[in-house]
């Protein structure tokens, strides 16, 4: 374990996955509630067009990916708001169109290289110390307006018509919610990959729901999970020779069956947090 943290890639990697477990169930959980997993992969290929932007440019690939995100995000909630395309039409509007630009922008660049193939699938050695400085900070600002936002989330997650009638600004915080889905998605692109980020965003809020606690329990177990795959990923990927974001996934996934296993064998409840 010490000779791992003798690598300054290897660092730089294990504390940017660390902020990206953290708020990754945050924003998960709030997304999972509300039937709303596949913008989080609708946005990683949005991300991958911006990163195939950013080569072609000659610019940081994370600083075009957020962009690209960011700004889709905001068009994908307008166009659902508006009911003139349904919520999942949007999404596949979207995931498709910017995955056929990303195709032709690859045209341009002369096909996939080490380094694209590296953001698509996920590598510790493309997380740069500018990087690492970004992920931190935009993390604190996506975790501090998370928990600004954190009662009126709960209430729109639960009872959007009630929110409204409440007089929360119901379609702000929509658009901030998937803002700030479109900031993690791109953040979390180095350590995860492009094809893989939605698993991490997903599935560790499945397995806390499997526990059917209550919302600030199922938060903290999602957390538990997510940062048990992540930092277990990087190590066993390091020793082993694997791909970082694949082997963070399979233990993620990992979890989700053993939760899933213990709840099949176990009465029901009536502390459900969401029926599946």
């Amino acid at each position: 374990m010490l000779e791992l943290l003798q690598y300054g890639f290897v660092m730089r990697g294990l504390i940017a996955g660390i902020i990206i477990a953290i708020i990754a169930p945050f924003i998960g959980i709030f997304l999972v509630l509300r039937r709303y997993s596949l913008i989080a992969d609708t946005l990683s290929h949005v991300s991958f067009a911006g990163i195939a932007i950013g080569f072609l440019l000659g610019i940081n690939p994370i600083i075009t990916a957020i962009i690209a995100s960011v700004l889709s995000s905001i068009a994908i909630e307008r166009l659902r708001t508006s009911k003139k395309v349904y919520g999942e039409s949007a999404l596949s509007l979207f995931l498709s169109g910017s995955l056929a630009i990303a195709v032709v922008l690859i045209s341009f660049y002369h096909g996939f290289n080490t380094n694209l193939t590296n953001y698509l699938f996920g590598s510790i050695v493309t997380v740069q110390q500018s990087d690492l400085t970004m992920i931190a900070g935009v993390s604190a600002a996506v975790l501090l307006l998370l928990i600004g936002f954190y009662k009126e989330l709960i209430y729109i997650s639960f009872d959007e018509d009630a929110a409204i009638v409440s007089g929360i600004p119901v379609r702000l915080i929509n658009i901030i919610l998937i803002i700030l889905a479109a900031l993690v998605v791109a953040l979390s692109i180095p350590i995860i990959g492009i094809l893989l980020i939605s698993a991490l965003i997903v599935i560790p809020v499945l397995t806390a729901l499997q526990f059917r606690k209550s919302f600030q329990h199922t938060l903290i177990i999602a957390e538990a999970v997510s940062l048990l795959s992540v930092i277990t990923g990087i190590i066993a990927s390091f020793y082993l020779n694997l791909s970082t974001g694949g082997t963070i996934v399979i233990i993620t996934l990992a979890c989700f069956i053993v939760a899933f296993a213990l709840n099949s064998y176990r009465p029901s409840s009536h502390t459900d947090l969401a029926t599946p």
